[in-house]
């Protein structure tokens, strides 16, 4: 049998948990997000600047946290053409054209700056 004994209360953990509720993580990921929405446009190879511009966000909230969604909206015949400019595509005449690896450069020190400033909101309390 496994016995647990605790010794004390409850008040710096109860303390914490209060501080924790005010900690303002959506203002950081709304920023962090229209930060990146701003690194992808221009990141985005451009040609007409349609794909540049079709970028957006939106913010989950679920279970286990929170997940910033980066969204293109630029289709050609149901196709995303920021994944065609990332990955390649084949074309109509049977040619390839290699993708540009630009979304995981641009992106990367919008990752880098939101956990940083979540890290210093969660060590101020």
């Amino acid at each position: 049998m496994i016995t647990i004994k605790c010794k004390g209360d409850w008040k710096k953990t109860r303390t914490f948990l209060t501080k924790a509720q005010r900690l303002n993580f959506a203002q950081i990921l709304k920023e962090g997000a229209e930060q990146g929405v701003r690194a992808l446009q221009e990141a985005t190879p451009y040609d007409s600047g349609l794909t540049s511009r079709s970028w957006d966000y939106e913010i989950i909230t679920g279970p286990f946290g929170f997940e910033i969604w980066w969204t293109n909206s630029n289709e050609n015949k149901g196709a995303k053409i920021a994944i065609l400019l990332q990955y390649g595509h084949g074309t109509g005449t049977g040619g390839y054209v290699q993708g540009r690896d630009y979304i995981n450069p641009a992106i990367k020190p919008i990752f880098d700056q939101i956990a940083q400033d979540i890290w210093k909101e969660v060590t101020r309390l």
